[in-house]
């Protein structure tokens, strides 16, 4: 059987990159930092920040819940506070939905195309 070469991916990623992923400023990702307790990265000896897989999976679920539902910072600290994992399993089953959504889209274009 031939060798697959897996994708890499990193331990931890830097604010630059993860405020890339996001599509959002730096500041704000430091700002969500203050205020959701969930969202706690390390830092290293000079300061910077540097974002695990579980700190990426929290801003997702804050991205979602501000960005995405348009709630207020409050509610979603109590919608986090209250069950974040009933959140989380939310924000995933609306990204599925989403994912399938556009793949029956595309299937249908490629059909009357």
């Amino acid at each position: 059987m031939p060798y697959k070469e897996s994708p890499i991916e990193k331990l931890y990623y830097s604010i630059g990159e993860v405020s890339s992923m996001f599509d959002v400023n730096a500041s704000l990702i430091r700002f969500w930092e203050k205020e959701f307790d969930i969202l706690q990265p390390k830092k290293n000896t000079k300061g910077n920040r540097k974002f695990d897989k579980s700190d990426i999976e929290n801003l997702r679920l804050i991205y979602h819940l501000v960005k995405e539902k348009g709630h207020k910072l409050d509610a979603a600290k109590v919608i986090i506070r209250k069950s974040p994992r009933a959140a989380k399993e939310k924000m995933e089953a609306i990204q599925s939905l989403n994912n399938v959504r556009n793949f029956l889209v595309e299937l249908k274009e490629n059909l009357t195309n």
